[in-house]
């Protein structure tokens, strides 16, 4: 791995929304699929698209649980998605010219 901090970034992590999603659950634990939701404010086909992109490549995890009699969806980070997240934003902080 390069010491050069621009070689963290990630064109996956990169787009608006995952960018956005990744920032929201670096913050916490996990958060339910509703919450990141309304926080982006996007549909939920908009946000299930997303979703799938950052889960085929390991970054993000969904728990499912039936909660008030309904069917929720958590999502989380997954320590290699965290990792490369902030990779990504000291890549960005090196593009700008800001110090980590």
């Amino acid at each position: 791995m390069s010491d050069n901090p621009i070689d963290g970034f990630n064109a996956t992590i990169h787009a608006s929304n995952r960018l956005r999603i990744c920032a929201l659950l670096d913050a916490v634990a996990e958060a339910e699929f509703s919450v990141v939701q309304e926080r982006l404010e996007v549909s939920a086909s908009v946000l299930s698209k997303h979703v799938s992109v950052l889960i085929d490549t390991g970054y993000v995890q969904q728990r499912k649980a039936v909660r008030d009699t309904r069917q929720r969806v958590w999502l989380q980070l997954t320590s290699a998605g965290r990792a490369a997240y902030r990779d990504h934003v000291a890549a960005l902080r090196a593009i700008v010219g800001e110090a980590p």
